[in-house]
């Protein structure tokens, strides 16, 4: 049956909202608040710590910066003393002492017995050394000698010598000898003497420091054979 409410609006009942969704409504937002408050709390929670964290990490790397501004300095300046140790050994490796040189080669000329083996001296000494590795050519050392002798044969001895010591191991082989005859006085003894050009080639600074490549291909050959040049020399030979 249909019920039909005929009292002004005044006196009907107001409808109200039940007390169950009342109560469930509250929960909700009970329930968002503190989820809300959570979540606000935890946030800025975590962002002091970190920004705890980043500030002690900050102070430890401010703290570590001058050591490692030091430790960069103390690595450069290795560098630096490294680049200049192996400069100075590659001039060490490079340099001969001439000093050195000059003294074996007055041995090599006192060894003549007083004429009997050779008579040698010279008038000048000139030396070029090229310190680029690159260049061509390590240097040059370029003497005029004399042989107080008629004999020629001398000169080949006083080659001879000077290929057996320790003065040629930083030069390469000298020229097979050669000459001429630069005075002749019959009222002097011996009555004539020779002339003749000394001329050596560095060894590169690989070769004299025993680094070089072997000749051969580090295979090992049979000794070759004199030559004959040597011998013809001293039969009396001239240019």
């Amino acid at each position: 049956m249909i019920h039909i409410n005929l009292l002004p609006e005044q006196h009907k009942a107001k409808s109200r909202t039940p007390l169950k969704l009342m109560l469930a409504l509250s929960g909700v937002v009970t329930v968002n608040a503190c989820l809300l408050a959570w979540l606000g709390y935890a946030h800025f929670a975590v962002q002091l710590r970190a920004d705890n964290e980043k500030e002690l990490v900050q102070s430890e790397m401010d703290g570590l910066k001058p050591q490692v501004e030091h430790v960069a300095a103390l690595k450069a300046e290795a560098k630096l003393h490294k680049s200049r140790e192996e400069t100075l050994q590659q001039i060490t490796r490079s340099r001969i002492s001439w000093t050195r040189k000059l003294d074996e080669l007055i041995d090599v000329c006192s060894r003549g017995g007083d004429g009997e083996r050779h008579l040698v001296w010279f008038d000048d000494l000139q030396v070029a050394q090229n310190l680029d590795p690159k260049a061509k050519s390590p240097g040059t050392v370029k003497a005029s000698g004399h042989s107080g002798s008629d004999k020629f044969a001398q000169v080949a001895n006083f080659l001879e010598d000077l290929e057996g010591s320790s003065f040629l191991s930083d030069f390469e082989k000298p020229a097979p000898p050669e000459g001429s005859v630069s005075s002749v006085d019959p009222e002097l003894t011996p009555s004539a003497s020779w002339s003749f050009p000394l001329a050596l080639t560095m060894k590169s600074v690989d070769e004299r420091s025993g680094k070089g490549p072997e000749p051969d291909g580090g295979k090992s050959k049979k000794p070759a054979p004199k030559a004959k040049g040597r011998n013809t020399a001293r039969e009396g030979g001239v240019r």
